[in-house]
């Protein structure tokens, strides 16, 4: 059952996320000239996010990154099982890396608790909602077993009850938010993911540029329905003053019943993203009014 706010106690499956393990003497030194942010700031109870990029910037994934002993652990969306190894084996020139896909060997669960559970397991520190939570890796035959043991100290938060409070927490994903079209900086990855001090990586120049200029095109904000009217992802928004000035668009939406409103996530052009303004969702010949927000949603308590 979905607990009623997950940040007072909850945990996720991510079993079903790509999975790989990389190896070698270089692993350090290559993966931090593929990744926006330092490696060497993860550890086995610690890890980091970063962004992979192409050499114009934009996205080819948004990793967790995790360093042990011999060798990191990284996971990233379900969806770039078929791409994220070959993206980064691409670069894999004299190096002494070796990069294994073990999406089906492992699964992951992740804890939002103030005290870590008492499971059994070498936990790992992340903060992917926003919240500093914990992920713990088991053989994928122990998945069921981990689940039951979770379930018994805490509310298990399915997949409807993580769509809704990811958008209140304003967390972007793969395929809605985050897409091979995405620089980091537009999605709020900034801060997350981005090390600027820590040496070279593919599409580094471009991350470079913008924080120099200190300007983006577009950013992603909260929305939120002015009359209680349903959002949907992909409905466009126009300027309230030029109803024909095309002003963003919605990548994500859902009812949040802690707000008591219906809420979205979506990208917003300038000059129209300052929070307060007041915008329209358009769908077919209906404007909807909305008002941009900062995000998250949630305030932490």
């Amino acid at each position: 059952m979905a607990t009623s706010d997950p940040r007072g106690g909850s945990f996720f499956d991510f079993s079903t996320r790509t999975k790989l393990r990389v190896t070698g003497a270089d692993r350090i030194r290559f993966l931090n000239g593929q990744i926006t942010n330092d490696v060497r700031k993860a550890n086995k109870g610690n890890a980091i996010q970063a962004c992979v990029l192409s050499t114009k910037g934009k996205m080819n994934a948004h990793v967790f990154l995790s360093v042990h002993d011999d060798y990191i652990l990284i996971d990233a969306d379900s969806q770039l099982e078929e791409t994220l190894a070959a993206r980064l084996e691409r670069y894999i020139i004299s190096d002494d890396v070796q990069i294994e896909d073990i999406t089906s060997r492992f699964s992951v669960f992740h804890f939002l608790t103030k005290k870590g559970p008492s499971i059994s397991g070498s936990f790992i520190s992340v903060n992917r909602f926003g919240l500093t939570g914990l992920d713990l890796w088991v053989p994928a035959s122990q998945h069921d077993e981990t689940m039951q043991a979770g379930s018994a100290e805490l509310p298990f938060c399915d997949q409807a009850c993580e769509e809704v409070f990811r958008i209140e927490q304003g967390i972007p994903v793969w395929g809605r938010e985050l897409t091979e079209n995405t620089i980091p900086v537009e999605a709020n990855l900034e801060q997350s993911c981005i090390d600027y001090v820590k040496g070279c990586y593919i599409g580094q120049e471009v991350i470079s540029r913008m924080k120099m200029s200190g300007q983006r095109n577009k950013g992603l904000y909260g929305l939120i329905s002015c009359d209680d009217t349903p959002l949907s992802a992909e409905m466009k928004l126009y300027s309230s003053d030029d109803p024909q000035r095309e002003a963003g668009w919605i990548t994500s939406s859902t009812r949040s019943d802690r707000l008591g409103k219906n809420i979205a996530l979506g990208y917003v052009k300038r000059p129209f993203n300052n929070p307060g303004t007041q915008l329209y969702a358009r769908i077919k010949d209906e404007d909807i009014p909305i008002e941009i927000v900062n995000l998250p949603f949630m305030s932490d308590r």
